[in-house]
């Protein structure tokens, strides 16, 4: 026990300016992450501002059972699991799909302008694109309907007024947003496949289909579960920036979700202890949804998260 404190006691003494590096992190996460937690406890209680946190009497589970007796929130749990179902189904697989085709591109130029043009998008706030987005799909102007209109002889839609067409509007738009940032990890994780693996290939007369098939799409399998088990942890949290510019009070019925709910009930209405609540139970979900995917990606033979 005596030697093992002493070799511990030497190897930090060794490695100290490693654990002087890591100082600044663990106090971001202390600071921004971990403490805040503690005022969690006011969705047990009926928080007053003048009280504080913990002045304020405690009420047991009374704001889970107005959440949970509540039609508002059956309905925004239900329109924010639509949306990322929809973006998980679609927008998934299309960083894969992109970061495969990018990988087949032997012009560098070529390849680097493809690839800058894709992850422009994500480094413009959402006030902009979604200016773009909803410009693009007007049934007056927009590029969309003219297309329908003058080449199919379609009537124009009304993308952003429709609730039918609004969530694949959003999803579209997610997806043009983050599916070429989404790339940069898959084209890392090709980078470390062994190019001999693709030359036998190529020699056995493998076509580059079976090359993507047999060779790309296993070698960066580990990296597809991490992620969708990353992805999965965000089942119940919908971008409330995008959410905001896209919606409109025509198509609330399908596009009030969960952070917006947060935002005009808790910050506008003061509902403080009623939305921790519901910030709880979407980290409840979150959490269990997690641990079940992890579990089913190991059971799969991945290494998942831990």
């Amino acid at each position: 026990m005596k030697d093992q404190r002493s070799t511990f006691r030497h190897r930090f003494i060794l490695d100290r300016h490693l654990y002087l590096m890591l100082l600044p992190v663990i106090l971001f996460y202390f600071v921004f992450k971990y403490a805040p937690m503690v005022g969690e406890i006011i969705a047990f209680k009926d928080y007053r501002l003048g009280d504080g946190i913990f002045g304020s009497p405690w009420v047991g589970f009374k704001h889970f059972e107005s959440l949970f007796g509540s039609i508002d929130f059956w309905r925004v749990l239900r329109n924010t699991l639509v949306l990322n179902v929809y973006s998980l189904v679609f927008g998934f697989p299309v960083p894969i799909v992109l970061a495969l085709l990018l990988n087949e591109v032997r012009k560098e130029w070529y390849k680097r302008t493809v690839q800058n043009l894709l992850y422009l998008p994500h480094f413009i706030s959402w006030v902009i694109l979604g200016g773009i987005f909803i410009a693009i799909l007007s049934p007056s102007t927009g590029i969309v309907n003219t297309v329908l209109v003058n080449v199919f002889g379609i009537e124009p839609i009304y993308f952003m007024a429709d609730s039918r067409w609004w969530p694949v509007a959003y999803t579209v738009s997610g997806i043009w947003r983050e599916a070429g940032w989404g790339t940069i990890l898959y084209l890392a994780a090709m980078a470390s496949i062994d190019p001999q693996l693709y030359e036998a290939a190529k020699i056995d007369g493998a076509s580059k289909l079976r090359q993507m098939w047999h060779i790309t799409l296993p070698g960066i399998r580990s990296t597809i579960a991490i992620l969708l088990v990353l992805r999965m942890g965000s089942m119940l949290d919908v971008g409330l920036e995008q959410t905001l510019i896209l919606q409109n009070q025509s198509v609330l019925d399908v596009a009030d979700v969960i952070s917006t709910y947060v935002y005009r009930v808790g910050l506008q209405n003061m509902s403080y202890s009623y939305t921790t609540a519901l910030g709880l139970f979407q980290s409840l979900v979150s959490f269990i949804l997690v641990v079940s995917v992890n579990r089913l990606t190991r059971a799969f033979g991945e290494r998942g998260l831990w």
